[in-house]
C-alpha cells in the first residue's frame, strides 16, 4: 500500500489550500455571525472562480465536466476543503449533492443523466437525498414507512421524511419508497425515485431547527412530506427493489468524504488551539502553552489525527481496488473512529479558547453544533461497532443471527 503522495496530489493540495485562503477564508467571519444566506451571493461567484481550478466536481468524469480525480485524490482534497465550513460547498463537493451524483453516474438511465447529473455537475442546481423518517428509527434503513405505489405509468408517493439535508433550494429529491412493502425480504422492499421538487405533492414543510440553527439554502436540514407526489414510472433509478443496496452503495465512497472532511475540522481546530496556546498568556511570560494538560492535547490531537487519516486513505485504497462491499469493515471503522477523533479535537480545541471557543469569533463553536451529528448520521456509531464486532467474532465461532 502506498500512500504517499504524488506530485499530482501535492499540486492539489497546494492549488486548494491557497484558494480557501484567498477567496473563502475572509467570508467565514460573516457567515459564523450572519448565517447561509448572507455569504450565499458571494460564495455563489467563488463557485465560478473554482471551476477554474478544474478541481469543481472533482469526483466526476471529465466527460461530465468533472475533475476525473481519483478515490485516494479525492480524499487529499477533501481535507483540505474540510478546513472551512464552506470549502466543499464552493468545490461542488458538498453532501449531499457529491452522494447523488454518484448514484446518478452509476445507476442513472441515460435520460437521467442528462436531465439531471449534468447539471448538478455544473453547479447550475441542488439536490437532496430524503431517507430518514421522524416515525422509524434511522438505525435501520430497511424500515420504510413512505410507500410508492404504481398507478399507470406513474408512481405515487405519500410518506413523510426529515432531516433532508439541502432541501431548502433542491431541484430535485432523491426519495427512498417502499415499493414491495409485503416482500419477506426487508431489503428487497425499499426503491429510489427521482423527485422535482416543484412535483404537485411535494412539500417542504420547512428547515428544522438544529442546535438552535434553522439555517436555509444548502446549509440547512429538511422537513419534507409526499402527498401523493406522482413522478413517471422512468423516475425510478436504478432497478425496483435495489433501494436499500444503492443507499448502501452510496455510503462507502460517502464515508470517505465525510471521514476527510473531517479530518480537515480537526486539522483546522488544532491548528487554531496551538495558535491559541501560543499567544495566550495565563501571567506574564506564561503562555497557556508551558501547560502540561495543554501539550498532552496538543500531541494526543496530532496523534489521532494522523492514525485517523492513514485509516480512511487504507479504506480508499481498498475500495479502489476491490470495492465497496469489500471494504465494508474498513469504512465501518472509519466511520465510528474519526467522528469521535473529530469531537475530541474540537473538545480540546473548545476548551483551550475558553470563553472565546464559545462564541461565534472562530469555526470551532459551529462545528460543536454541526458536526455532534457525525456519530449519529450515515449510521449511529454503536451501530458500526456492532457490526464491525460481529464480523470479528464471527471468525471465533459466533453464530450469525
Amino acid at each position: 500500500m502506498d500512500f504517499s503522495e504524488t506530485p499530482r496530489m501535492r499540486e492539489i493540495h497546494a492549488l486548494a489550500r491557497e484558494f480557501l485562503a484567498r477567496e473563502v477564508h475572509p467570508l467565514e467571519p460573516r457567515l459564523l455571525h450572519e448565517g447561509f444566506g448572507a455569504v450565499e451571493p458571494l460564495l455563489a461567484e467563488r463557485r465560478v472562480r473554482a471551476k477554474q481550478t478544474g478541481l469543481f466536481s472533482a469526483h466526476m468524469p471529465e466527460e461530465y465536466g468533472g475533475g476525473g480525480l481519483s478515490l485516494l485524490e479525492l480524499a487529499g482534497l477533501g481535507e483540505e476543503l474540510g478546513r472551512s465550513p464552506v470549502g466543499h460547498y464552493v468545490f461542488n463537493l458538498q453532501a449531499p449533492d457529491a452522494g447523488n451524483m454518484e448514484l446518478l453516474l452509476a445507476h442513472g438511465s441515460a435520460e437521467q443523466r442528462e436531465r439531471f447529473l449534468r447539471p448538478l455537475v455544473a453547479g447550475e442546481i441542488r439536490s437532496c437525498f430524503t431517507m430518514s423518517e421522524p416515525e422509524l428509527a434511522g438505525s435501520n434503513p430497511t424500515r420504510i414507512a413512505t410507500v410508492a405505489t404504481r398507478d399507470g405509468a406513474a408512481w405515487v408517493i405519500r410518506g413523510h421524511k426529515w432531516f433532508a439535508s439541502s432541501a431548502d433550494g433542491a431541484a430535485f429529491a432523491i426519495c427512498m419508497a417502499a415499493t414491495a412493502p409485503e416482500e419477506t425480504d426487508p431489503h428487497r422492499r425499499a426503491s429510489l425515485l427521482i423527485v422535482p421538487t416543484d412535483t404537485p405533492g411535494f412539500e417542504l414543510v420547512g428547515n428544522l431547527s438544529v442546535m438552535g440553527h434553522r439555517g436555509s439554502g444548502w446549509a440547512s436540514h429538511g422537513e419534507v412530506a409526499y402527498h401523493g407526489a406522482r413522478v413517471p414510472r422512468e423516475n425510478l433509478l436504478g432497478e425496483e427493489g435495489d433501494g436499500f443496496r444503492l443507499a448502501q452503495e452510496r455510503l462507502g465512497p460517502g464515508r470517505i468524504h465525510h471521514c476527510m472532511r473531517w479530518i480537515g475540522i480537526c486539522e483546522r481546530a488544532l491548528d487554531l488551539l496551538c495558535r491559541r496556546a501560543v499567544e495566550r498568556e495565563l501571567a506574564p511570560g506564561r503562555p497557556l502553552a508551558a501547560q502540561q494538560m495543554v501539550q498532552q492535547w496538543v500531541a494526543e490531537s496530532r496523534a489521532e489525527i494522523h492514525g485517523a487519516r492513514l485509516m480512511v486513505l487504507h479504506a480508499a485504497w481498498r475500495i479502489e481496488r476491490e470495492g465497496a462491499a469489500a471494504a465494508r469493515e474498513e469504512i465501518a471503522l472509519i466511520k465510528f473512529t474519526v467522528a469521535r477523533t473529530l469531537q475530541r479535537v474540537l473538545d480540546r480545541a473548545l476548551q483551550t479558547h475558553g470563553a472565546l471557543g464559545m462564541t461565534d469569533d472562530t469555526p470551532l463553536a459551529w462545528w460543536w453544533a454541526h458536526e455532534r451529528a457525525a456519530r449519529i448520521y450515515d449510521g449511529a456509531d454503536e451501530v458500526h461497532i456492532e457490526s464491525v464486532a460481529r464480523r470479528i467474532l464471527r471468525g471465533y465461532g459466533l453464530a450469525a443471527r
